[in-house]
């Protein structure tokens, strides 16, 4: 691979969160979020309700992907604290929000991944989420998180940019597509995918390059029928995402000169109905060091909730979360493009 350390690593100018911004807002847009919001009528955009309650675990990986948003890898070292933790399953039992995403990084390496899938699974009427990076979980020291996720009824969300080994390897790294494979048939045995089980295994593909992603019911289909007959393997839905202008995917832009082509592509594509449905309206995101962010990409952005209401886990206040004004900016149009993406696939 080219990209051997993170950004952060490497002392990267983009490594900087407000650089990043800074250099998005340069891009000349035709309109800029909030405007395309305001002729929406969805200006201040608000929540509906939290309904997920997203747990950043922290930024190591065993992988180092071109397209990271969290430019997440082995280098990183930053994993939740034990209080911060402790406060989030707290919070989490306490309420009524009705899943928990577990995200990071890799997040079965933090050191108390285990205790956290089996607290979560003693809750009842809880869904558990795991976004797994599908090779993580094959190494000697984590065999066992398998059958763990297993015997909680965890649904899987996995990484797999394609189902061709050359367009995953150039995304995720040499050798990856074989380990996830092998992954994938080692969860079909276990009942992972397979329909009557109740063991969900959902795929996540996002293009390899500077594209708008395909639909995701006909590269569902496309998915299922090349997986299935390639290598035997099934699995549930698969979730098509957009690759978000950040971090290391706007590093590739920038390098490649293409950053007003597709900061422009995106704003043109800007779909009302999607913006409706973006997964910020109905998920709060907890970074690993207990601050709340109104999703994942603002979480890495560094771009903070609205001052009015609480700001770390630790002054937790649903009813004002609930009632707050999410913070937008220009890499919004990340998630509001065509048919929309979430950590859910489309919006709309």
């Amino acid at each position: 691979m080219s990209q051997l350390v993170s950004l952060r690593r490497r002392s990267h100018l983009l490594a900087d969160p407000a650089n990043q911004i800074t250099t998005l807002r340069g891009v000349d847009l035709p309109k800029s979020f909030q405007k395309s919001l305001q002729d929406s009528k969805l200006w201040p955009l608000r929540p509906s309700k939290i309904d997920i309650f997203q747990i950043n675990l922290g930024r190591v990986c065993n992988q180092i992907c071109a397209h990271c948003h969290v430019d997440a890898g082995p280098d990183r070292k930053e994993v939740m604290s034990d209080d911060v933790l402790d406060r989030c399953l707290d919070i989490f039992e306490q309420s009524s929000i009705s899943t928990i995403d577990i995200t990071g990084g890799a997040p079965e390496m933090h050191p108390r991944f285990r205790e956290i899938v089996s607290r979560c699974g003693a809750m009842p009427d809880r869904k558990i989420m795991h976004r797994c990076n599908l090779t993580a979980i094959m190494t000697k020291r984590m065999w066992d998180i398998g059958d763990l996720l297993g015997e909680n009824k965890v649904e899987i969300v996995a990484s797999l940019p394609s189902f061709k080994e050359k367009q995953t390897d150039v995304q995720r790294g040499n050798g990856i597509f074989e380990t996830s494979i092998a992954c994938l048939r080692r969860l079909n045995e276990m009942g992972y995918g397979k329909e009557g089980t109740g063991l969900n295994l959902n795929l996540v593909t996002n293009p390899v390059g500077a594209i708008l992603p395909g639909s995701q019911a006909s590269l569902e289909r496309e998915f299922k029928r090349q997986l299935k007959r390639r290598y035997d393997i099934d699995f549930n839905n698969l979730f098509v995402i957009t690759n978000m202008p950040i971090s290391r995917f706007l590093d590739f832009l920038v390098d490649g000169d293409l950053l007003i082509d597709y900061m422009t592509r995106l704003a043109s594509a800007y779909n009302p109905v999607a913006a409706a449905g973006v997964m910020c309206r109905s998920t709060i995101s907890i970074g690993y060091d207990g601050n709340l962010y109104d999703c994942d990409f603002n979480q890495m952005l560094e771009v903070g909730l609205d001052k009015k209401t609480p700001q770390t886990v630790f002054d937790w206040d649903l009813e004002r979360l609930e009632g707050r004004e999410i913070a937008i900016d220009e890499h919004c149009f990340g998630c509001t493009a065509g048919a929309g993406s979430s950590c859910g696939g489309e919006t709309s």
